[in-house]
């Protein structure tokens, strides 16, 4: 990955990827040459090229050694055919300008949403005095810095913060219609709540490029949804599903965050999902939740492990006579296989000790 693809995040800190912390430069301070051809890039290529594996890596690695396929397995299945030592700079982008959010998850914080600001305050747990942090100082300055990279950017990833609320998000799109790079895949996490935005209609943008994929943040249907992630309207999200069904560029799927509130009932809105056509069978990507520890799924007493299992199985047979793909089966056995890879069951007291302080909070 270090050859084609570069995060852009926390305070304009370029890594490796979203979830390694490896930094390899500042993008508000460096220009994108400077970094991708910097002293600590070269370092984890050199790292990487022996074949050793790095500490930092644990998600993908634990994810791998559990039988899933981890972003570094996703990355070689789309580019593995490209040459990319002989690549310039990157190609894959995965961009966060900001925090700027209009939800507040409950398995999320202050630092990747601004609407959590005054949740984290009353709980003392805010960074900093702003709602809102900017990872992208400027962003002429970004463009000017990235802006040859970008015009032949094969796959460019966005996340928040919340896309659709964040302006920067827009006039990227704008720059790139105007420069002429809409034949690349545009993919997205979002919590999928708007369409819309001061003057741009998202739907407008997206019908001038190729390939759209949106991987919407949905994580329970109704009122589990809207408890697990406030602010969210599960109305409003069917109603937008309908929206953009006239596009036939974009690819729809929901990527639940798998944690302690939605394991036991993640086969139930699958199942919903698929016979109300919210989805295809094949179009959902679970997320394991590692931290914060208290809402990971390993938390699970014995007992209670036991009776997921159990209604898994049922759900398995479910799958099977449906005739739908291995793909999703192994999906959520990876679930049931990080579940028993630890005993945490000692955090569930913690477990409900942070979720009443939080529910007093959210009222």
């Amino acid at each position: 990955m270090p050859w084609i693809h570069l995060h852009i995040g926390d305070n304009g800190m370029a890594k490796a990827c979203c979830v390694a912390n490896i930094p390899f430069g500042n993008i508000n301070e460096k220009n994108l040459e400077e970094i991708w051809k910097g002293d600590a890039i070269n370092q984890i290529r050199e790292k990487f090229s022996k074949g050793e594996s790095d500490k930092r890596c644990a998600k993908c690695i634990h994810v791998e050694q559990a039988g899933g396929k981890s972003m570094r397995l996703e990355t070689f299945e789309k580019y593995g055919d490209l040459k990319p030592i002989e690549n310039i700079l990157p190609y894959y982008f995965d961009i966060r300008f900001s925090n700027v959010c209009n939800f507040r998850c409950r398995t999320c914080w202050h630092g990747a949403s601004s609407k959590w600001f005054q949740d984290a305050k009353a709980l003392g747990r805010h960074v900093g005095e702003k709602a809102i942090i900017k990872n992208i100082k400027d962003f002429d300055a970004f463009i000017s810095k990235t802006g040859t990279a970008l015009k032949q950017a094969k796959e460019i990833y966005i996340a928040g913060g919340e896309p659709m609320v964040t302006e920067e998000h827009y006039l990227l799109l704008e720059w790139l219609i105007k420069n002429g790079n809409t034949d690349l895949l545009l993919r997205y996490n979002t919590n999928f709540s708007k369409l819309t935005f001061k003057q741009w209609d998202v739907l407008q943008l997206w019908e001038q490029f190729s390939n759209v994929e949106i991987m919407a943040s949905i994580d329970g249907i109704g009122e589990l949804g809207e408890y697990i992630r406030k602010e969210m309207d599960w109305e409003k999200i069917l109603i937008n599903r309908e929206h953009i069904r006239r596009l036939k560029n974009i690819q729809f799927k929901v990527s639940p965050t798998v944690s302690v509130f939605n394991m036991e009932y993640l086969p139930e809105m699958y199942k919903e999902m698929v016979s109300t056509n919210f989805i295809r069978p094949k179009d959902i990507y679970l997320n394991l939740l590692e931290r914060p520890n208290y809402y990971n799924i390993q938390i699970f007493s014995k007992e209670q492990k036991a009776a997921i299992q159990k209604s898994y199985a049922v759900f398995f047979e479910w799958l099977s006579k449906n005739g739908i793909d291995s793909f999703v089966k192994d999906q959520f056995q990876v679930c049931l296989d990080y579940m028993e890879e630890k005993d945490d069951s000692r955090l569930w007291s913690k477990f409900l000790n942070e979720t009443e302080k939080l529910d007093e909070v959210q009222k």
